[in-house]
């Protein structure tokens, strides 16, 4: 009944707090758009991994309701947290696992990406659902469910983010090697094969096989390698969704505080549970958190807060059970004292979530709202369907105007200037453009608009056909 209860209010919150009209964002109006009728595929990078537009399809491949999109993983995303802390109900009490659930789902980074179209909170769920399952399979020969559930985690992750998947089941993997658990370690390869087997068969039918998918992966992601990147993600903590390039100053103490109470807690735990019996769970818990966080930490050179949900959320659990003990040890009294600080400290944590998330949510569909209105403009300039858009943020505007989007240059080439001429001649096409920059060669010549921030370089068969 405790994990119901949060699940519940975790639905609820995203449906109250992170508004259904929001919009879709960059990454989402590319994930949507493979399965929605209301604009052509965009262009699918090489990192990017077909889990997400799978997820989305049973409702975005009929429908282009936003709020309708943004409902159904809102309900999704609380049952499937409800089923990864069932998974662990054998292995810790159930006062902890409501706690680490509420703990995970409070940070304003879980309720953001919830009920949005984009994979990190995914893979979260299923890091959550591995270590149970592995924990409980390794011990019980008989638990055919923990079996299954660890092949699904592992597909889930994998179906998602393929490497984000190997890195947050390294422990695992390691463990069964070592202590000869042949059983989780058959499961958990069949599940990371059964997940990413797309995305490599993909990589030989589009990218040009398996290591050179692998390479333009790392260069989009401006090659992996040594890279410090703890205080790019202490400056994403006060709201920004990407931090890339990463300047300006770390927010204020009392915004990140939770970012160096949360890891501190879970040491507590750690040392905590070896005295009450529950040292494997924490231990396999903060060993996939470490791995989890680790690329994203000291491997690339940009920060966004989605990529830590994985550790976040098994972070919770031993951080939890420290929060637990110290309130109340096993066969001993209340805590008064501590339990009052603990409960200020989780107030406190609540509001501080509550105006981040807020400001956010607020700034995000400010933005998605001017694309929207930039499509609008587009129409009006007879920027119809079919049609293609070039240029500054084209690849989300040509979703909400449902026109194609075209790169010749960037992560996101797909094309080159001869075929968008081309293209020109025969549909409409416009060229986006910042106020201070230029246009392309191709489209010096055509009639400009100022809208907003942009200026429309539509051209001329398509400005022909404007309406109003």
């Amino acid at each position: 009944m405790p994990l119901a209860a949060v699940a519940a209010a975790f639905t609820l919150a995203q449906l109250l707090l992170v508004r259904p009209g929001m919009g879709l964002g960059w990454d989402e109006t590319v994930y949507v758009s493979q399965v929605s009728p209301h604009a052509p595929a965009a262009f699918f990078s090489a990192p990017r991994a077909r889990g997400v537009p799978l997820l989305v399809a049973p409702v975005a491949a009929w429908s282009s309701s936003t709020a309708l999109l943004r409902g159904y993983l809102a309900l999704l995303s609380g049952l499937s947290l409800y089923l990864a802390l069932r998974v662990w109900r054998t292995l810790l009490p159930a006062s902890v696992l409501a706690l680490a659930g509420a703990l995970f789902a409070s940070l304003w980074v879980t309720l953001f990406y919830g009920p949005q179209a984009m994979p990190n909170y995914w893979v979260a769920i299923g890091a959550l659902v591995c270590a149970g399952c592995f924990l409980r399979a390794r011990t019980g020969r008989r638990d055919r469910a923990a079996l299954y559930g660890l092949l699904g985690g592992a597909a889930l992750m994998a179906w998602m983010r393929p490497m984000d998947a190997v890195w947050a089941v390294l422990p695992l993997l390691a463990l069964a090697v070592l202590r000869g658990h042949w059983r989780p370690l058959a499961a958990l390869l069949a599940g990371l094969v059964a997940g990413s087997a797309e995305w490599v068969i993909e990589a030989y039918m589009s990218y040009g096989g398996l290591l050179r998918r692998l390479s333009d992966a790392s260069a989009i992601q401006g090659r992996l390698g040594p890279h410090f990147a703890v205080l790019d993600q202490l400056r994403s903590l006060g709201g920004r969704t990407l931090c890339r390039p990463c300047a300006g100053a770390v927010p204020d103490p009392l915004i990140t505080a939770w970012w160096f109470v949360l890891p501190a807690l879970a040491v507590l735990g750690l040392v905590l549970a070896r005295r009450s019996g529950a040292a494997a769970p924490a231990r396999v818990a903060a060993a996939c958190a470490a791995t989890a966080a680790a690329p994203y930490l000291f491997l690339i050179g940009y920060a966004a807060p989605r990529f830590l949900l994985p550790a976040y959320a098994l972070l919770a659990l031993p951080a939890a059970h420290a929060l637990v003990h110290l309130v109340r040890p096993p066969g001993g009294a209340w805590r008064p004292l501590a339990a009052c600080l603990v409960a200020l400290g989780l107030a406190t944590h609540l509001s501080v979530q509550y105006v981040v998330l807020s400001r956010t949510v607020e700034r995000t569909t400010a933005a998605h709202r001017d694309w929207d209105r930039t499509a609008a403009a587009l129409h009006r300039l007879g920027v119809r369907p079919p049609c293609l858009l070039t240029g500054d943020n084209a690849l989300p505007i040509a979703f909400y105007t449902g026109c194609d989007s075209a790169a010749t240059g960037g992560h996101n080439a797909n094309s080159t200037r001869a075929a968008i001429e081309e293209t020109a001649r025969r549909r409409p096409v416009a060229a986006l453009v910042a106020p201070h920059g230029a246009p392309p060669d191709y489209a010096r010549a055509w009639p400009v608009h100022r809208f907003g921030d942009l200026l429309l370089y539509v051209a001329p068969p398509a400005h022909k056909g404007a309406v109003g």
